[in-house]
């Protein structure tokens, strides 16, 4: 005869093992269901202007602000394991060192399929700033819109929904902000 703790352990076991094999099975359907999305992505403006440094008063460098417009449709991305999105507006650029540059200019976290078709006419969230201080002599920008697929169970997915046709110059800093 099994004792009373000898049946909880088996029982339990059993419900354990069941629940695992669920979630992994959930976590692999997610990979069947693929959405290949077509955003439209404009940069209205991009302007530099002189600034001071907020922790460094007798610094000087140069801020960005772009402009633009952008829409998307993420509904397809949205399953029963999708728990939200992240979606991102990025600014690739090599600076005058050579250095290769990802900037998050803009974000937004989608919760919901309704919420999910995205149209935007705004400024960036986000300043963009190098760390030489300035941005002459930094090769024009690629923006792109790329999201992250959060899921309840299984591993983040990444894609992109749009990109700029052409890269976009830095235009010339200027003085005051207009």
């Amino acid at each position: 005869m099994h004792s009373i703790y000898a049946r909880v352990n088996g029982v339990s076991a059993l419900w354990s093992t069941c629940v695992m094999v669920l979630l992994g099975a959930v976590a692999l359907s997610s990979f069947l269901f693929n959405a290949d999305l077509k955003g439209n992505l404009d940069i209205v403006s991009l302007k530099v202007f002189h600034s001071k440094a907020r922790r460094y008063p007798f610094r000087n460098e140069e801020i960005s602000f772009v402009k633009f417009n952008l829409s998307a449709d993420f509904t397809p991305l949205f399953n029963w394991n999708t728990k939200q999105l992240f979606v991102y507006l990025e600014a690739e650029y090599t600076n005058a060192q050579g250095v290769n540059n990802t900037v998050v200019v803009w974000d937004r976290i989608v919760r919901r399929k309704e919420g999910a078709t995205i149209d935007v006419v705004q400024k960036d969230k986000y300043r963009l700033r190098d760390l030489s201080g300035s941005f002459s002599n930094v090769l024009p920008a690629q923006y792109s819109l790329k999201y992250n697929v959060m899921p309840y169970v299984g591993v983040l997915s990444y894609g992109e929904a749009a990109r700029t046709v052409e890269p976009i110059d830095f235009p010339d800093a200027r003085d005051s902000v207009s």
